[in-house]
């Protein structure tokens, strides 16, 4: 197998996980409403899901492991991708901020801190931020 094959595959493998917590996040209240439904169309064609993974993750989310990235800066782009998911319902039930905060753990927030960060994303995506404000945001939130 090339290199640049492993590579890929580590890549793909790493989507299907970032997707997958998703997928978690939108079942969390027992079902995908359209809006949901829509942005998980979305985000699975701009992480290279293929119809067939698809199917896969929304028949079982928990098959696939979340593998946090290694920069910070990844991190922070997908709690913005989970944390819409989770905004899109428009209430927060409980399941969703524990899957959320879970979540974010599994992403690699420490313990201590995890809260706060949630919290803050959340905050964020309320106002409707885009990608390059939350990330500011974020970066500089103890600042």
């Amino acid at each position: 197998m090339p290199f640049s094959e492993l590579f890929d595959n580590e890549f793909k493998e790493r989507n299907r996980g970032h997707f997958s917590a998703i997928v978690r996040v939108a079942f969390a209240d027992g079902r995908i409403n359209e809006e949901e439904q829509a942005f998980l169309d979305k985000l699975a064609t701009r992480l290279d899901i293929s119809e067939e993974e698809y199917k896969e993750i929304l028949k079982d989310p928990w098959s696939h492991d979340i593998n946090p990235p290694y920069l910070h800066t990844q991190r922070l782009e997908r709690l913005y991708d989970l944390a819409r998911m989770v905004h899109i319902d428009h209430q927060l039930g409980d399941q969703q901020e524990v899957m959320l905060t879970r979540i974010g753990l599994a992403l690699g927030f420490t313990p201590g801190n995890v809260n706060y960060i949630i919290s803050k994303a959340l905050s964020l995506v309320d106002k409707k931020v885009d990608l390059d404000t939350f990330m500011f945001e974020m970066q500089n939130m103890n600042k």
